[in-house]
C-alpha cells in the first residue's frame, strides 16, 4: 500500500480541533452583550475569540503558515456549515407544543448580514495574524516569541474588529460608537493574549518538543487559496 506523503500529527489535529470549536462558540455567543465596567460593554464571544488567536500563533510558529491556513480555511468551513444548519432549522415549522421558539430564534437565527460579517472577518483577520507570526519569526530567526505574538494579535484582532462592526452595524449606530466598539475589542482582547502568554510560550515549546517542528517560512507562497500545498 502506497504510504501518504502528507501526514498531520496527534497535537495538530487537537489543536486545529479547538480552533474550530472556539470559532464556532464565538458567534453562537456573539447573541449576548455582557456589561464590563462603566460605560464599557462587549459581546460574550469576547470570553473565547481570543483563544483561537492564540491557537493560530502556535500553529504557525509550529507548523509554519501552510499549516495554519489549512486550519483557518478549515474553521471557515466549519463556522459557515454552522450558520447555514442554523438557518435551515429556523426556516423549519416548530411543533405547536414547543415553547422556545423566540429563543432559539433569537441565538441561531443569525442574520445574513451579520453572518457575512464575521465570516469575512474572520478570515482577514485570522490571515494576518499568522502572516505576520510568520513574516516577523523568519526576519527574527526565531527570537521573540512573546512580542510577535502580541504584535501579530493586535494586527490580527484589528483587521478582524474594522472589517465586522462596520459591515455588521454600519448605518445602525453612530461612526462614534462604531470606533469605541472597535477600540474596547482590540484592546480587551490583545490584553487577553497578554495574560494568557506564559501558557502559550510553554504550550509551543512543549510542541516543538515532542513535534520536533520548528518551521521557518522561507520561499513559500503567502496565497491563502493554495490550500492543498501543507
Amino acid at each position: 500500500m502506497k504510504q501518504q506523503a502528507t501526514l498531520v500529527s496527534v497535537p495538530f489535529m487537537v489543536l486545529g480541533t479547538v480552533f474550530c470549536v472556539c470559532l464556532v462558540a464565538a458567534n453562537l455567543l456573539e447573541t449576548k452583550v455582557i456589561q464590563l465596567f462603566g460605560p464599557f460593554s462587549a459581546t460574550a464571544g469576547l470570553l473565547v475569540f481570543p483563544i483561537s488567536y492564540i491557537l493560530n500563533d502556535c500553529i504557525a510558529e509550529v507548523w509554519g503558515f501552510r499549516k495554519a491556513r489549512l486550519i483557518i480555511w478549515l474553521g471557515f468551513g466549519m463556522n459557515f456549515m454552522v450558520v447555514l444548519l442554523s438557518q435551515l432549522a429556523v426556516a423549519l415549522p416548530a411543533a405547536p407544543f414547543w415553547e422556545g421558539e423566540e429563543g432559539f430564534n433569537f441565538v441561531f437565527g443569525l442574520a445574513p448580514r451579520i453572518a457575512a460579517a464575521s465570516l469575512t472577518a474572520f478570515l482577514a483577520g485570522s490571515f494576518v495574524n499568522a502572516y505576520i507570526m510568520s513574516r516577523m519569526k523568519v526576519a527574527s530567526r526565531g527570537r521573540h516569541f512573546s512580542l510577535r505574538a502580541i504584535l501579530s494579535t493586535v494586527a490580527g484582532e484589528g483587521a478582524d474588529s474594522l472589517i465586522f462592526f462596520p459591515l455588521a452595524f454600519g448605518g445602525l449606530i453612530s461612526p462614534a460608537e462604531l470606533l469605541k466598539l472597535i477600540g474596547v475589542q482590540v484592546v480587551l482582547k490583545t490584553l487577553y493574549e497578554v495574560v494568557a502568554l506564559p501558557l502559550t510560550v510553554r504550550l509551543v515549546r512543549y510542541i516543538k518538543k515532542k513535534e520536533g517542528s520548528d518551521v521557518y517560512d522561507e520561499h513559500i507562497s503567502y496565497n491563502i487559496l493554495r490550500i492543498k500545498e501543507i
